[in-house]
């Protein structure tokens, strides 16, 4: 038993090293200027550990969002770093790679209750023997780990706050498992008494509590523990433990009720929650319809990932994409409906999948963007463990056969090392994107030449620091083309016209600012003012 255990910790540390190592070459990276600045290098709240940081990182909605302890995690780094982006960039390495070696434990710890279980798994015991779950915990975690999917979460240091919400919700299963492994007896369903006040359960809120003080994305925890009792630990088998189940959530339910109203305060004071007069509800079932097919896909096939993916124009169910991608959310959720019967595994899973990313999928529009790879950091779980399963299962039935055996088995082994190298490629690849804001945002606008005025936006600024204006005008007037709304576009040409002494071709900029009536022009009267025009 205690070499099987140490097994366990060693190939939940050998995958976590490797993780580690793929993304060495993000130390190499630099800040990005897309919200490195709001959070990092021009953030001066992070500079000091005092009790004005503490009460600005908890009551003040700094760059629309609500996470302190993100923000604590930043200080830390400037107290030990300063502006070093290596140092910002190796922490959040380091906690991919803890994140990965809790994965691999966590779903391991699952298959074993798994395979314990005797009522409708959906699964034949025989398949999740110790080898299997060795096999499913590994390759998920390195699906987990290596994936390029998951580049944006890691890569960008702003992002820490993916890696420290998924941390704490990983903690919090696991410590939930735990709680319900001792105190629940599976045998007997009466001796299920509500154990508010154990230190395990106890544990588990506050790690809940820690994960959404990182991100608010964690508001899904609650559902997610509901489905472990549903399928995995097999508590609710009826209406009247499906009350006691939840009324054991309620201080779950209660954490995230209270962080989604503080998230969309934090949102509206900066105006990143579109009206539904601007976005319908129509349109953004639509989007979130194919953003659930569309990052399936990239789990499978991650080809063509962009760091902004734009909020298309003309959306409408007519269009094969929507139409397509609505049949099929339909499709599978009917599917796992009507096999739930014969097991329950794939609605758990799905149930999970969507769970995790209704507060991403665009169903209240936050920001320009229609999806993110990085939304996927914690809701690829579901999927990564199909795929796990599938191996196991697959090298199962390949360990019954004798002669085929022989040929297939190295063959077998071959594919799956073949792929996670040419995901590691990938993945390496994808961190070079975000080696500096001139690499990322060339990238995005080569990907999307004519929909992203942002990337246009964001590099001419970057041009206009390095004092390169005619590159930086250049930029302007293409981001201006794409979209004539941004004040502070045209804010920023007429400075560069004026570094350059073409004071005629920056009035007219300063004034169309004007006319927007943007809060972001307000700077324009002051250079009308000051250089006499």
């Amino acid at each position: 038993m205690r070499r099987k255990q140490d097994l366990k910790y060693y190939l939940a540390a050998s995958v976590s090293l490797v993780t580690f190592l793929v993304y060495l070459s993000s130390l190499q990276n630099n800040f990005v200027g897309w919200d490195d600045n709001f959070y990092v290098f021009d953030n001066p709240h992070i500079r000091s550990f005092n009790v004005d940081f503490f009460r600005w990182a908890f009551l003040d909605f700094y760059a629309a969002n609500w996470h302190p302890l993100t923000w604590i995690s930043h200080a830390l780094d400037y107290a030990i770093w300063g502006l070093n982006p290596m140092g910002h960039h190796l922490t959040n390495s380091i906690l991919h790679s803890v994140n990965t070696f809790v994965v691999v434990l966590m779903i391991m710890k699952l298959c074993e209750i798994l395979k314990r279980t005797t009522i409708n798994n959906g699964l034949s015991t025989s398949y999740l023997n110790d080898r299997s779950i060795l096999i499913i915990g590994g390759v998920m975690g390195l699906l987990f780990g290596l994936h390029p999917l998951h580049v944006e979460s890691v890569a960008w240091v702003s992002e820490r706050k993916d890696l420290l919400c998924a941390l704490f919700f990983l903690l919090s299963i696991m410590t939930y498992v735990k709680y319900v492994s001792v105190l629940y007896d599976r045998t007997d369903p009466k001796t299920s008494v509500l154990q508010f006040f154990d230190k395990r359960y106890l544990l588990a809120i506050g790690f809940f509590i820690l994960a959404l003080l990182s991100k608010p994305m964690a508001v899904s925890l609650p559902f997610v523990l509901l489905i472990l009792d549903w399928y995995l630990f097999e508590r609710i088998r009826s209406l009247k433990t499906f009350w006691i189940a939840f009324v054991e959530k309620l201080p779950f339910v209660a954490l995230s009720l209270l962080s989604s109203v503080i998230t969309i305060f934090a949102q509206k004071s900066a105006g990143a929650i579109a009206s539904m007069g601007e976005i319908t509800l129509s349109t953004r079932m639509l989007v979130a319809a194919k953003s659930l097919i569309t990052y399936i896909c990239k789990m499978i096939l991650p080809l063509n990932l962009i760091p902004f993916y734009p909020y298309q124009k003309n959306i409408s169910i007519l269009a094969l994409e929507y139409l397509l991608a609505t049949v099929l959310v339909i499709g599978i959720t009917v599917v796992c409906i009507v096999t739930v019967k014969k097991s329950k595994l794939w609605l758990s899973v799905w149930i999970c999948y969507v769970v995790t990313l209704i507060p991403v999928l665009g169903i209240v529009q936050v920001g320009a963007q229609s999806m993110a790879d990085r939304y996927t950091y914690l809701t690829s779980l579901g999927p990564f463990l199909v795929m796990g399963l599938l191996v196991a299962v697959v090298s199962k039935k390949v360990g019954m056969l004798r002669r085929q055996g022989l040929i297939l088995k190295p063959l077998g082994t071959m594919m799956v090392f073949f792929a996670f190298v040419s995901m590691s490629h990938l993945t390496f690849e994808q961190i070079g994107i975000w080696k500096n804001s001139i690499t990322l945002w060339s990238y995005i606008i080569e990907k999307e030449p004519e929909r992203v005025p942002l990337a246009y936006k964001k590099r001419g600024t970057v041009f206009y620091e390095e004092s390169q204006f005619d590159k930086a005008i250049e930029d302007y007037t293409k981001a201006i083309a794409l979209d004539q709304k941004d004040a502070q576009v045209f804010v920023n040409r007429g400075l560069a016209y004026l570094k350059i002494a073409q004071i005629e071709l920056a009035i007219p900029d300063f004034r169309r600012a004007c006319e927007l009536g943007d809060y972001f022009g307000c700077n324009a009267p002051k250079y009308l003012l000051t250089n006499g025009l």
